[in-house]
């Protein structure tokens, strides 16, 4: 026997990644309120952060394995330091879909659940490719390429 099942707030389909939102939520608990939606919040952010960075390795080995570009190891390298540097300065049109506070007298626990369009998030990612001077030419065109297909991927779902 596992003890009974417990349902937590922002759970089920509505609060799942598809293909037009990155989505993630946190839970926090802590006895003073605003540390326990800290703690919600890093949550949260990291699951998305998380989701963004795996998303973005998937399609560029994708992308590099059917290009065979020439210097994929460089376009890989990049697109991850541009995805960390993104993730580190902000997540783009992060919005806040859910919040919920409880308490049972002596711990706070607080749920929250965040959304991204991932065209705004691509979009935002191509605006910092053009913007980083450490990226040749070359290399920005292929995450350019890269980002348009999944921004017209976004579009057409």
């Amino acid at each position: 026997m596992l003890g009974e099942k417990v349902k937590e707030p922002f759970t089920g389909s509505k609060y799942e990644s598809n293909s037009r939102f990155f989505r993630g939520t946190g839970k926090g608990v802590s006895v003073k309120d605003n540390i326990a939606r800290s703690k919600a919040d890093l949550e949260a952010k990291n699951q998305l952060a998380a989701q963004v960075s795996t998303t973005m390795k998937n399609v560029t080995d994708q992308y590099l394995g059917q290009t065979e570009e020439a210097n994929a190891a460089d376009v890989a390298d990049k697109f991850q330091s541009l995805t960390r540097q993104v993730m580190n300065t902000g997540l783009a049109d992060l919005r806040k879909i859910g919040e919920e506070k409880y308490s049972d007298g002596t711990n706070y626990t607080v749920f929250v659940a965040y959304e991204i369009k991932k065209n705004a998030m691509f979009r935002f990612m191509k605006k910092q490719a053009k913007t980083d001077s450490k990226i040749d030419k070359v290399t920005l065109k292929a995450m350019e390429d890269i980002l348009d297909r999944q921004i017209a991927e976004t579009e057409e779902d």
